[in-house]
């Protein structure tokens, strides 16, 4: 975890260089800094992944002879929400000798969590949104865990667990706001542009019809016709041009796609709202908040029950799957051990490749042609999570009061969440709170430098201007960078053939990502997964 200590001028010297490049204003800037720690967290992903490159995929010479051979009745390659799931799904199929291997040291993917200063905190994924009729895995899941319950035909959360009001506030115009919507005046152009795009929301979940996941809506041409141009195309073609509208809907594009209106699908775009709760603007009398089911450490709080079962003895992590064949009688699987620094062959019956779909083309050479075409397309967006330690409580600005997610309109920055909001403590104090930075594809090999320091910077130039009075309370700042945390559904994506035909791959292979609905959330990845284990387990059972 470790790092040099960030020094007084070197932040503010890094704050001021970041203000003269993104304009941002940063009151505050004088005050007395404490020497602080800091540094990059978790373990080398980028340096275990690149591991692939140096040894895996056709390079099959360049292997070393495996030390030592293991044998499973199934693998799962990967141990993030679709590999846990799958791994579930054989499980609970009767499938015996399951097992699964990891590049992290610890199971979850960008679900993983952390624990700085006794407090815990995500790493990735922060939230889930209670799930509708069409995520049946995933209610089934919360219900196992405890979380749901129905009772009369109809579904009830533990409230211990959703998330605590004030959910969400905005930062603008000097004060805090409730709810992320830019406020707009009685009678304004902007709220009635808001009441036109919830308008247009509603007719296309009528008329062409969106689930949570995605492959519980057939797909039609009317979706493809969407999916053909950009959202911010489709947005100017409905003459929503409001600035604080486009800023709204490009932060909800970033939120889940890490890429903006101009980039995304614009049936992405309408995917973010028409799949769930609609868009509702202010005043509506439906225009009530998603509720969202949270935990300090996010959805960590998920993915370690899901990895429990695995603990002893079958999760294997810090391992870097190097190159996969597959033959008439079963699957071999060559992979790199972090800790022993050696290569182990996998001996498997069939295997479930719940990697990134890039990741997964490299290391089967003889992958089917699908794979391939899809893998080449496809484009995800970099992430930074920071995650700071104060001493004590921010002091309260105009507006709303502290919230568990808090926004500033117009910064790079998508806000930030604080660990403590869910605490039952009757006082504030010291607390965590985890700020969320989506990168464009062109800034990840930056990202994969080895100087916490200038993230750092970025980080508190977005937040100084928030809360001026930051620098004294802020003892540490942990960084987790995710390289590749999110694929980015483009105009095409999920109408290309190639990547519609890999839902229909047959063999001892089984393909499970988020990365195969085209973009990256907890749902999509826990459904594909659950269905990839369900049909290896019968697979299997058939011989």
């Amino acid at each position: 975890m470790g790092g040099a200590a960030l020094r007084r001028r070197e932040v503010l010297a890094g704050l001021a260089a970041t203000a003269a490049m993104t304009g941002s204003g940063l009151a505050g800037c004088d005050a007395a800094l404490p020497a602080l720690d800091g540094g990059w967290i978790g373990a080398d992903a980028a340096a275990r992944g690149h591991r692939l490159r140096e040894l895996g995929g056709t390079k099959s010479g360049a292997l070393p002879a495996p030390a030592v051979t293991r044998r499973a009745a199934v693998l799962v390659v990967g141990a993030g929400i679709a590999g846990l799931a799958a791994a579930r799904a054989l499980d609970r199929a009767g499938v015996d000798d399951v097992h699964l291997i990891e590049l992290e040291d610890e199971a979850g993917g960008h679900s993983r969590g952390h624990r700085l200063a006794g407090f815990d905190c995500p790493l990735g994924a922060h939230y889930l949104p209670v799930p509708g009729e069409a995520a049946a895995e995933v209610r089934e899941l919360l219900q196992d865990f405890g979380l749901a319950r129905v009772a009369h035909g109809r579904w009830h959360w533990d409230e211990r667990h959703l998330c605590h009001a004030p959910q969400e506030r905005l930062f603008i115009d000097g004060e805090w706001h409730e709810g992320l919507l830019p406020p707009a005046e009685p009678g304004s152009r902007l709220l009635a542009q808001y009441r036109a795009f919830s308008r247009l929301v509603a007719e296309a979940q009528r008329q062409i019809g969106f689930s949570m996941p995605a492959l519980r809506t057939p797909w039609t041409p009317a979706h493809a016709a969407l999916e053909a141009q950009t959202f911010a195309a489709w947005l100017d073609a409905h003459g929503l041009d409001e600035p604080r509208l486009r800023w709204y809907l490009d932060y909800a594009c970033r939120d889940d796609y890490g890429a903006d209106a101009a980039t995304v699908s614009a049936w992405a775009g309408l995917h973010y709202f028409a799949s769930r709760h609609g868009f509702h603007a202010p005043g509506d009398a439906e225009a009530e908040r998603e509720p969202v089911l949270t935990w300090p450490e996010g959805n960590a709080w998920l993915a370690r029950r899901l990895a429990a079962p695995f603990a002893a003895g079958r999760l294997h992590a810090g391992r870097v799957a190097l190159r996969l064949d597959e033959g008439r009688g079963g699957v071999q699987v060559l992979a790199w051990d972090a800790r022993a620094d050696r290569v182990e062959a996998w001996q498997a019956g069939r295997v479930v490749l719940a990697l990134p779909l890039h990741v997964a083309a490299r290391l089967w050479p003889d992958a089917p042609e699908a794979l391939r075409q899809t893998a080449a397309q496809a484009r995800h967006a970099p992430w930074l999570v920071a995650n700071l330690h104060l001493d004590a409580p921010l002091l309260a600005r105009v507006g709303v009061s502290s919230a568990w997610d808090s926004v500033a309109f117009g910064t790079a920055l998508l806000g930030y969440v604080d660990a403590m909001h869910q605490s039952t403590r009757p006082h504030a104090g010291p607390t965590v709170l985890t700020a969320y930075l989506p990168l464009s594809p062109a800034e990840r090999p930056a990202l994969q430098g080895a100087d916490w320091r200038p993230w750092a910077q970025r980080v508190l130039a977005d937040l100084l201007p928030l809360h001026p009075d930051l620098p004294p309370r802020l003892r540490r700042i942990e960084l987790a960078r995710h390289g590749h945390a999110m694929r980015i559904p483009l105009p095409g994506t999920r109408s290309a053939p190639a990547h519609r035909a890999l839902t229909r791959l047959a063999g001892r292979v089984a393909l499970a990502h988020a990365d195969l609905a085209g973009y990256s959330v907890f749902e999509e990845a826990f459904t594909l997964g659950t269905l990839a284990g369900r049909r290896t387990a019968d697979r299997a059972h058939r011989g």
